[in-house]
């Protein structure tokens, strides 16, 4: 019998030389499955934080669905600074779905999982490449911090274009970090434009360091010319977007409307008394004090990874190339960029710091990993070196831990603190609880309605006074085809202004106004609320809220109104700091003073014995 190293006869080898293992520390099917459970479960149970990402994308994507819904002014053909692609992109998938279920409430989370499948799709490319092109263990870290934090949690299954632009970015991102087969700079392009053009255009400068990484690679290399084609290649691919776009914009509005710059021009060059600010401003402590609670520890490493990166090229230039470093430190530019955009903006609001959690979690994971590439010298003249492993192991593992227990006691304790408006509304899809034309009213919970998918086929929603002043939707023309649905699209809605202007006539009823009354020599105008065509009406009470008269407690009038479904909500104002942050259980041995204090969230009936008022 021939030896080992013995040739034979035979030219045909009798086994194959194995190729190397993929360089994951988990194969990409498991990280597939694990992304997507996460996703769907926050598909499921997520609570809506946002109210522009109902009136803005769920109700135009119910309206092409089902003919009818609430139109906001964004929308109307005079602003024209929402992307009717975007939303039917979705109601596309609702369609699709419909025939084989029963409820709109289902097409709901069927788009949810949707967005659940696509994001688990995008954040496992990017953990790929990760692992390829820089670290199997910074590949890991990265999905560590994807999964386990309530920023992702969130951000996975919003319908809003800042979540759609989160995608774009992993996916264009995974694109400049795989050189396999050459690289994709095109690729990336299209990615980042597809998501700045369909999605949000200030997603698209995140790109900017990347291309200029690019730039001066090919530079030193002398290669600029395929550089330059590469980039020719990708913005054609761009304009070819923007060209779909236009496309579909100019069925709903019947005019060329360049949506993108509608936006930027909007918020950027909107002038004196418009934009965003009116909406409301922060301070620039705001996205320190959201992102400490939606990434929690990995949020600090995040902000770290730039100065380690610095000190590791100055003091352990030993343990990685000058190119490696250099890499790094493009790929850690985008975070703090746009990082420190956003916080020089007086407007702020959670959504949008979205596309740039990817950075985030890569930006943690390059930090991370610089610290255990320290921890783990065993070079015996560094004082770590001289330290016990197990003592070592153990001091990651407890940050490890930390982080996993503080993310899921903050997703657990939001989504059972907040997630009521997702539940009231199922009774209203058994049978001979609302009738033809019955509509549904909401007041000082107006924020709160969760789209007309929770609603029956023959119910709307309306809107009575409250202590709110500001714009409240209108409502699109009821259009049961899909031609009819582009004329109402194209038609202009009364009343809308970008100033936040109220307008009377979104109210169920007009409210009755008083002759003037002088008061301190100006005229006051005593403003009434009419609930007189509400058959239902959603309410909260909170004990130490105290009522006012536009603001009344219709949950204890029970002489008019019977309690059809209601659930517990956190009463933040009562509820002490920690109960606020994280989830703490209601159990009789944690002290009061930790204790999270409720108040109900219901969906009333009017009592059919009582007279309109």
């Amino acid at each position: 019998m021939a030896g080992p190293n013995s040739s034979s006869s035979d030219p045909t080898p009798r086994t194959k030389a194995r190729p190397p293992p993929p360089p994951f520390y988990l194969p990409l099917n498991v990280t597939l499955y694990l992304c997507l459970v996460v996703n769907i479960l926050a598909a499921l149970f997520a609570p809506i934080q946002d109210c522009d990402e109902v009136f803005n994308f769920w109700e135009p994507s119910h309206y092409l669905q089902h003919g009818y819904g609430l139109q906001t002014w964004e929308y109307s053909p005079v602003y024209s600074i929402r992307s009717w692609l975007y939303v039917s992109l979705h109601a596309v998938v609702g369609k699709l779905a419909s025939p084989f279920i029963s409820t709109k409430s289902a097409e709901f989370y069927v788009i949810r999982i949707f967005l659940a499948l696509f994001c688990a799709a995008c954040q496992t490319r990017l953990y790929s490449a990760i692992c390829r092109a820089l670290n199997p263990r910074i590949g890991l870290i990265f999905l560590m911090v994807s999964i386990f934090s309530p920023g992702m949690f969130h951000a996975a299954t919003s319908f809003l274009p800042s979540s759609f632009t989160m995608y774009t970015s992993m996916l264009g991102l995974a694109a400049f970090l795989d050189y396999k087969n050459g690289p994709k700079t095109a690729q990336g392009i299209m990615w980042f434009g597809l998501g700045a053009v369909v999605g949000w255009p200030f997603a698209g400068a995140l790109i900017l360091p990347l291309i200029v990484e690019e730039v001066v690679i090919c530079f030193f290399a002398g290669s600029l010319g395929s550089l330059f084609y590469m980039i020719f290649d990708g913005a054609l691919r761009c304009l070819a977007i923007v060209g779909l776009e236009m496309a579909v914009d100019y069925a709903f509005f019947r005019k060329f409307a360049l949506v993108p710059w509608n936006i930027v021009a909007y918020n950027v060059f909107g002038g004196q008394g418009k934009g965003p600010e009116i909406f409301g401003t922060e301070p620039w402590t705001f996205y320190i004090r959201n992102l400490l609670l939606n990434f929690n520890i990995w949020f600090a490493l995040a902000l770290l990874s730039g100065p380690l990166l610095v000190i590791q090229a100055l003091f352990r230039s030993h343990t990685t190339s000058v190119q490696a470093v250099l890499r790094s430190i493009t790929l850690t530019a985008p975070f703090y960029m746009w990082f420190g955009i956003f916080t020089s903006q007086p407007h702020k609001e959670e959504r949008f710091m979205y596309p740039a959690y990817p950075f985030i979690a890569l930006n943690a994971a390059l930090a991370f990993h610089i610290i255990l590439s320290y921890l783990g010298s065993s070079n015996p003249k560094e004082v770590i070196g001289r330290l016990p492993a197990k003592l070592k192991l153990a001091a990651v593992l407890s940050v490890v831990l930390v982080a996993f227990n503080a993310g899921m006691l903050r997703i657990l304790g939001i989504v059972t603190a907040y997630n009521a408006p997702l539940n009231v509304f199922s009774p209203l899809q058994e049978v001979d609880v609302t009738h033809a034309g019955a509509s549904v009213c909401f007041g000082k919970e107006w924020y709160r309605f969760p789209s007309s998918y929770f609603l029956p086929h023959d119910m709307r929603a309306k809107f009575i006074r409250s202590e709110f002043n500001g714009l409240l939707p209108g409502e699109f023309p009821d259009a049961p085809s899909a031609l009819g649905r582009l004329e109402g699209a194209s038609q202009i809605p009364s009343g809308m202004n970008d100033l936040n202007e109220e307008d009377p006539d979104k109210y169920v009823s007009a409210y009755r106004i008083s002759l003037p009354l002088r008061i301190c020599g100006q005229a006051n105008l005593m403003k009434q609320v009419d609930i007189s065509q509400c058959s239902f009406l959603v309410d909260s009470y909170f004990p130490s809220r105290q009522a006012t008269k536009l603001e009344p407690h219709y949950v204890l009038d029970e002489s008019q109104w019977e309690h059809i479904s209601c659930a517990s909500f956190l009463d933040a104002s009562q509820t002490s700091l920690l109960g606020r942050l994280i989830w703490v259980p209601d159990l009789p041995f944690i002290p009061d003073q930790f204790q999270r204090k409720w108040g109900q969230y219901c969906l009333l009936q009017r009592q059919t014995d009582t007279t309109n008022v």
